[in-house]
């Protein structure tokens, strides 16, 4: 079970989220067609650190990057490199700073310049699903209500949910108990306590929820190859509702 945070511990997340956002809304305007998801890298890690924040990924079990960057049909983990975004592109972009020594996560897919009404609308439903998933995280719930909240809109809408990789608790350590899947049938699993900490992130497919890790051992793609968007915001439960620690 997740560490019930203290204010202290909230505060020093609530910090690393603040950067968290404003790394996504500097990312927000910097994705256009022509720039390199290396360029972005490179934004990112001068503005985290100017910030007063370490990256939480570089390093990260061996990962090479400060962000995750990953274009169509990779899901998570994509290594930033050399690749020129094009127009109708979508680019996942995921984001974890430390501060103060206590870890904040957030992801967002932006479209690059004018997109297809097949990403469009995938973007959407991933980022609704997200707020979905985050009103379902009240104290005295299951995680599993959590879960199901947000695969049941999902499909709903005609997409799938990625079952390999899940949300999680976060604090003092980038991944904490409790794992916070995309789907699961509801009243199930640990209660939500107050001051509870999780990164919820929706990882959503255009086509089937069964995905593969390419070549580099780091980017996971659907296998279909259809398009894939994922969202995330760290929360903390609170009795009054969920506290989105990056939102700017």
């Amino acid at each position: 079970m997740a560490t019930i945070k203290s204010e202290r511990e909230i505060e020093r997340m609530r910090g690393a989220g603040q950067i968290v956002a404003e790394v996504i809304n500097m990312l927000k305007e910097a994705v256009k067609p022509g720039v390199s998801t290396l360029d972005l890298e490179h934004r990112s890690e001068k503005l985290i650190r100017r910030s007063g924040g370490i990256p939480s990924f570089l390093g990260y079990n061996g990962f090479p990057s400060v962000i995750c960057a990953s274009v169509n049909e990779a899901v998570v983990h994509g290594i930033p490199n050399s690749y020129l975004l094009s127009e109708g592109d979508i680019v996942s972009l995921d984001v974890g700073v430390i501060w103060k020594d206590y870890h904040s996560d957030g992801a967002i897919t932006i479209p690059v310049g004018a997109v297809g009404d097949k990403a469009k609308k995938l973007i959407e439903v991933t980022e609704k699903a997200l707020h979905i998933g985050i009103a379902a995280a009240l104290p005295g719930k299951r995680i599993s209500d959590v879960s199901h909240a947000i695969q049941k809109y999902v499909e709903w809408q005609g997409y799938s949910v990625v079952r390999k990789y899940v949300g999680h608790g976060i604090g003092r350590k980038m991944h904490e108990e409790p794992q916070v899947p995309n789907f699961c049938l509801p009243g199930r699993g640990d209660r939500l306590k107050e001051g509870m900490a999780l990164a919820i992130e929706p990882m959503v497919n255009v086509g089937g929820c069964e995905v593969e890790v390419m070549d580099d051992d780091w980017t996971v793609v659907t296998k279909d190859r259809s398009l894939s968007a994922h969202f995330e915001h760290t929360v903390v439960i609170r009795k009054e509702g969920p506290e989105i620690l990056t939102l700017p």
